[in-house]
Formats: C-alpha cells, sequence, structure tokens
C-alpha cells in the first residue's frame, strides 16, 4: 500500500508541475485583402494552417518538448509553395534560392541558425541541428550546407525550391527594378508586398518556450542579402523568463529595431503584457519608422498576441484551452 500511495503521490506531483501548451504560427504578412484573393486560395491557405498549428500542437500534446513542436508545424509549411520558405521561397535576382532560418529555446536561450543556403530541404532543421550539434550560433552559404550533409540532413537541387508563380513575381519585380534604373529598394508598388516568411512559438508541458523562423528572403535580393530571420534578437527570440517571438516582414528594419528581443524586453524588464510589449513596438515604434510586418508572440503562461500594421497576416493557434483559431485578415477580431 505505501509503494502504490507513493507512486499516486508522485503522478500528482507530476500533473500538478506540468504547465499547460500552446503554440502560435505565422504565414506572413502584407498587403493580403480579402478582395484580392480567390475563395479557393483562401482555403487553401486556412487548411495549410490549421494542418500545420496542428502538426505542432500533437508534439505538444504527446508530451513533446517546444522546439520538436515548432520544427513540426514550420516544417509543414516549409514544404507547401504556398509560403516563402522551403518549397515555396522566391527566386533571387540571379533565378536561385537562397534561404535562411533560425531557433532559439527559452530555458537555455541556445539557439542556432543558416543563412543564405540553397540545398538544404528544411531550413529550420538545420537551424536546430546548428544549435545541438555545434558550438556556433549562425552558419551560412556552402559551410551551412556542408555541416547539414555531415548531419544527415535531406539535400536537394535548388530547383527543388522552383515555383512558377515566384518565377512570375519576380520577372515583374526584376521589370520595375530595371525602369527604375535598378533602385536599391523593393518598394510596395514594385511587388505584391506579401511577406511569405514562416514560423512558430510553442510553450510545452514543462513550461519550457521555444521560437523559431523560416524563410527564403525577399524578391529579387541580390549580393548575398541576409534579412531578420536568422537574426537572433531580430526575426527570433525565446526567454522562459518573458516570451518567444517569431517576426515576419521587412527584415531591415526588424534588423535595426531588434524587434523580437525588444518585445521580450519590455516584458521581462518593464512588466508588459505580451499584447502591451507587441502593440508597442510593431504599431508603434515599427510603423512609425516605415517598417511593415507582425509577430507571433507566447509567453510562459500561455498569453498569445499576434500584433501586425498590415492589411493582414497569416496566423493560427491553439491556446491552453486547446481553442484553435485560424486567421488572415486585419479586421478578423482576435
Amino acid at each position: 500500500m505505501r509503494k502504490i500511495f507513493a507512486v499516486l503521490m508522485f503522478l500528482l506531483s507530476v500533473t500538478a508541475q506540468a504547465a499547460d501548451i500552446a503554440i502560435v504560427i505565422h504565414g506572413g504578412a502584407g498587403t493580403i485583402k480579402k478582395a484580392n484573393m480567390s475563395e479557393e486560395t483562401e482555403q487553401a491557405y486556412r487548411q495549410k494552417l490549421a494542418e500545420s498549428v496542428q502538426k505542432g500542437y500533437a508534439v505538444l500534446k504527446q508530451g513533446g518538448n517546444s522546439l520538436d513542436a515548432v520544427v513540426a508545424a514550420i516544417q509543414n509549411m516549409e514544404n507547401s509553395p504556398l509560403f516563402n520558405a522551403g518549397k515555396g521561397a522566391v527566386f533571387t535576382w540571379d533565378e536561385t534560392h537562397e534561404l535562411d532560418a533560425s531557433i532559439m529555446e527559452g530555458k537555455t536561450l541556445n539557439a542556432g541558425a543558416v543563412a543564405g543556403v540553397s540545398r538544404i530541404k528544411s531550413p529550420i532543421a538545420a537551424a536546430k541541428a546548428v544549435m545541438e550539434k555545434s558550438v556556433h550560433v549562425m552558419l551560412s552559404g556552402v559551410g551551412a550546407e556542408h555541416f547539414a550533409q555531415q548531419q544527415q540532413l535531406e539535400m536537394v537541387d535548388n530547383r527543388y525550391f522552383d515555383t512558377d508563380r515566384r518565377r512570375e513575381a519576380l520577372h515583374k519585380v526584376k521589370a520595375k527594378l530595371l525602369n527604375n534604373d535598378h533602385a536599391m529598394q523593393v518598394s510596395q508598388d514594385m511587388t505584391d508586398y506579401k511577406f511569405g516568411t514562416v514560423g512558430a512559438v510553442a510553450l510545452d508541458n514543462q513550461g519550457n518556450l521555444a521560437a523559431g523562423t523560416s524563410t527564403g528572403g525577399m524578391t529579387a535580393k541580390r549580393w548575398g542579402r541576409i534579412g531578420d530571420s536568422p537574426i537572433i534578437g531580430a526575426g527570433t527570440y525565446a526567454d522562459n523568463a518573458s516570451c518567444a517571438v517569431s517576426a515576419t516582414g521587412h527584415g531591415e528594419y526588424f534588423i535595426r529595431y531588434h524587434v523580437a528581443a525588444d518585445i521580450c524586453a519590455r516584458v521581462k524588464y518593464q512588466g508588459k503584457s505580451v499584447a502591451e510589449a507587441g502593440d508597442e513596438v510593431i504599431s508603434q515604434l515599427l510603423a512609425k519608422a516605415g517598417g511593415d510586418g507582425g509577430v507571433i508572440i507566447l509567453d510562459s503562461k500561455g498569453n498569445i498576441a499576434m500584433p501586425f500594421n498590415t492589411a493582414g497576416m497569416y496566423r493560427a493557434s491553439i491556446d491552453t484551452q486547446g481553442k484553435v483559431t485560424v486567421k488572415i485578415y486585419s479586421d478578423e477580431v482576435e
């Protein structure tokens, strides 16, 4: 009887210590308007978002950690041509693909990232391998690919990432840039202005947060341009003492304003809620500077915020009560 009682007490203590679980994902932000999207396309996005957030949640539900949940959700979007990550990555000026990704865990502040890779099928898996299997935080280009091969990650030909939709977008942007004397800045009127970067933040049953982001970058980018997605503190950040953040938007602004880390710092040092901190940075600071985009935020209590300053942001979440939400437009009530 004593042994049975001891086992029961142990199980009760474990249950009492277990935290709620939650996950939030995004698939990009920008001029995403209902009037410009067919019903079929809208349903495809909603279905893929729902599927992706469920993939991550399933990991958490089975007792998995937040890092694995983030990877599962992001890989599902990397494998879809709908998003600017993995299979649906945009084209560079030279009609190739250069992909970036990063991941971070909130318990240890350990992080990993890859930048400018062209043959790794799942950049987010490579970022996780850098974090767990190397002494480095970020690897780039050919070196990152050699490392990925050593870790036995799946490699593909660069043409694997080709899609007709992205090629058409590239040709439109290049034509406008050439007519504008090779403008250094790709402005809003030069492209369809959808930032299709994908990301996820998760809270596991041990109370640990994680964040990850994966992207194909900017259409017609040149000179090895790298955005915010692989930069810890800019596009990705996680700290159990504050929150987890993944960003999508005009990367140059997110780098300059250290967006992801700034949001977490406001939560940690100023006692702001994730909603307050996110609004201050995205809707006020960043918007006034001309930076467009959004973030998903999750804290260790399961509080969720998804602020953005654009017409829409592909987003989905499953909160601590198991409630599923999938939204696209700005006028959908949070």
